[in-house]
Formats: structure tokens, C-alpha cells, sequence
């Protein structure tokens, strides 16, 4: 295929590492919702989210949105009528880029583009739909002449939050999953790690949010706002029901020293608390699933007393970029939130 490497050298071996999201971005890979079959009532409004995300995405960055078909496009077309993208006709499972994508890297000085796929198993077999395991090389066909790296071990790109200094979180109810990676040791997970993002250093957290579908993905639960600090939440509320977890993870947090040896800061910001389906079912709502652009941060909010806090404190950890809360509680349903459905591409020249 057009762009894989053929060089043996790993990604880091090539000179190749995953920069932070707050770097500049070329663009943000997103997938327009199309499947009624799986959103049914909540299609309109995962439809509207999208949307708005998507305005944000193009005040500063091309967006690039996947549609699977002429129909779908004309569907997107009519949302974003005022939003400047560029529209890619590719057969999809579901919009959840931020793990079926290839993770886009940078090389010295930022100078150079590669990206790096693996494989992918439906979250560890439990929704597999057709077309999401090959969405990655459909993307990097597309993405523009870069040095383009395969690896054959599970990893979704939701799993792991780096710093762009040499540290990679992530948590081992996930990346230590039998469901992912059954003949991967921890040590070969953190070998695999560090080759494919350039990583120097993997800090390990525990268990993410109650009924994840993701097996506790860590960008529901932690994110680096800079190199040595991390955000996460806190529970307001008597009845969250993910109370106790949140006070172990920051605890962990607090624990760890990142690949330039500083002890990690943690930000803390409230929880949206109970959040449920349509049925009572606690859903993994998350206010640290949110996703940054070239000029805004934008923050899911669930319908929670503390949505607006939550706006304000995230912004307020982003100075320069505007804070712009979307409604998620409709996307929350098959999963995840804002982050999960980007993937972003980093700044860097052909190589």
C-alpha cells in the first residue's frame, strides 16, 4: 500500500513520536454519525453534537469527516452548511476515530509526518462492525505522503495520553486485558508502547469508569493538561457511582513520576455524577473527555448540575483557547464522548 514504511525500524527508532494534543494540528479526523441501526432515537442529536464539535474543529484546523456513502455526505452537507471541511467517502463501523484511526506522529522538530496503526478487535471483541478494522489504512491513504508504520499487537488510541515529553498514561484495566493482547506480558506492552508513540516512560493507572465499554480507557478518566500536570475529577455528589474510583486514581496519580522525573500535579475537577440511560443504566460520563483544537477546547456536558463548572475549569486550563461546552448526553449512549470521536493530525512537513 501506498506510504507503509519499509524500513524494520520501529516509529521511535525512526525518529517518530505522538505529540501532545495541545500541538498544532493540520487537522482533526471525525466521522459523520450515519448508522440509524445503532443510534436510533439518539442519531438527531448525536447528529447536532457532531456538528457542533465540528464548527469548532474548522475555526483553525481542517476537518476531515468520513462519510460511507453519497447519501450520507449530502445528509452531513445540510448540517455544516457554513463549516469548511473536506468530506472522504469511507465505509465505517462507527464514529469512534479515536480508536479505530491511525495515530499520527511527529518527527524532530515537528519537521516530518508518519502515522501508526494497529491492529483492532472491537474492544476486545465486544462490538465488532464491519469496516472498523481497516478505517486506519483507508485514513492514511488519505492523509498525505508520510512515512506510514503497522503494528500487529491491539492498541486503540483512547487507551493512552501523552505528554509529548516522553510520558504515556494509561491504565491497566484496558492495556492488561485479556480480551486485547492475551500472549503480551506488561513489559512487552510497555516495550510496544514506547516504540510506537516514542515514548520513554509508561505510567500505569488502574480501573476507569463504571460500565466503560472501553475496559477503562484512560482518556475518560485522566488527561495531561501540560507536561508534569494531569487532570481528573472528583466526586460532588453521595450517589456518583464511580466515587471510589475516582479517589484511587488521583491517589495513583499522585504517586507517579514522569519520564523527566517530576512528580505529577493533579487538577481536579468535579464529576458530572450519576449520569444514566434511558432504562437507569449508569452510563461512563466524563468531563475529561474532552477534546482540544488549534483554538477551543470543547467539553461534553451531560445535563449535570456541574456541567457549567466543569466548562470553566477546563477552559481555564487552556489559556487561549475558548472553552465551548456540547450537549454529549446522546453520543454518551453508544460509549463515549467528544475525544473518543477525534483523532487529531498533527502539524509536520512530507517526509
Amino acid at each position: 500500500m501506498r506510504g507503509v514504511s519499509s524500513a524494520a525500524l520501529s516509529p521511535r527508532e525512526a525518529g517518530f513520536r505522538m505529540p501532545a494534543e495541545t500541538a498544532k494540528h493540520a487537522a482533526t479526523w471525525v466521522a459523520w454519525p450515519s448508522h440509524g441501526d445503532l443510534w436510533l432515537e439518539n442519531l438527531a442529536p448525536a447528529r447536532t453534537a457532531f456538528a457542533r464539535l465540528v464548527e469548532c474543529i474548522a475555526e483553525g484546523e481542517t476537518a476531515e469527516v468520513l462519510v460511507p456513502d453519497a447519501e450520507q455526505e449530502t445528509a452531513a452537507r445540510v448540517a455544516l452548511p457554513t463549516v469548511s471541511v473536506r468530506f472522504h467517502r469511507v465505509p465505517f463501523g462507527d464514529i469512534w476515530l479515536r480508536d479505530t484511526a491511525p495515530i499520527f506522529l511527529t518527527g524532530e522538530g515537528g519537521r516530518q509526518a508518519a502515522s501508526v496503526r494497529f491492529a483492532f478487535n472491537g474492544w476486545g471483541g465486544k462490538y465488532v462492525l464491519d469496516h472498523d478494522d481497516l478505517v486506519a489504512e483507508r485514513i492514511v491513504e488519505r492523509a498525505g505522503k508520510m512515512r506510514a508504520f503497522a503494528l500487529p499487537f491491539v492498541l486503540e488510541g483512547g487507551a493512552v495520553e501523552v505528554d509529548g515529553e516522553g510520558s504515556v498514561l494509561t491504565t491497566r484495566q484496558c492495556l492488561l486485558n485479556r480480551n486485547r493482547n492475551p500472549s503480551m506480558t506488561e513489559a512487552a506492552i510497555e516495550a510496544g508502547l514506547r516504540d510506537a508513540l516514542g515514548c520513554d516512560k509508561v505510567l500505569w493507572l488502574g480501573d476507569g469508569l463504571l460500565n466503560d465499554h472501553t475496559d477503562g480507557h484512560v482518556d475518560t478518566v485522566m488527561r495531561f493538561v501540560r507536561p508534569g500536570v494531569v487532570v481528573a475529577m472528583e466526586a460532588r455528589d453521595r450517589a456518583d457511582p464511580n466515587r471510589d474510583a475516582l479517589v484511587t486514581l488521583v491517589r495513583d496519580a499522585e504517586t507517579l513520576t514522569d519520564a523527566r522525573g517530576r512528580k505529577l500535579e493533579v487538577v481536579r475537577i468535579p464529576s458530572p455524577g450519576r449520569i444514566e440511560d434511558a432504562d437507569g443504566r449508569v452510563l461512563p460520563a466524563s468531563y475529561v473527555n474532552y477534546y482540544v483544537t488549534n483554538t477551543c477546547v470543547v467539553v461534553p456536558t451531560y445535563g449535570s448540575p456541574f456541567d457549567d463548572e466543569a466548562v470553566a475549569r477546563v477552559g481555564a486550563l487552556y489559556a487561549g483557547r475558548r472553552a465551548v461546552g456540547v450537549d454529549c448526553r446522546a453520543l454518551l449512549t453508544g460509549g463515549g464522548a467528544l475525544h473518543c470521536i477525534t483523532q487529531q493530525q498533527p502539524l509536520g512537513g512530507a517526509s
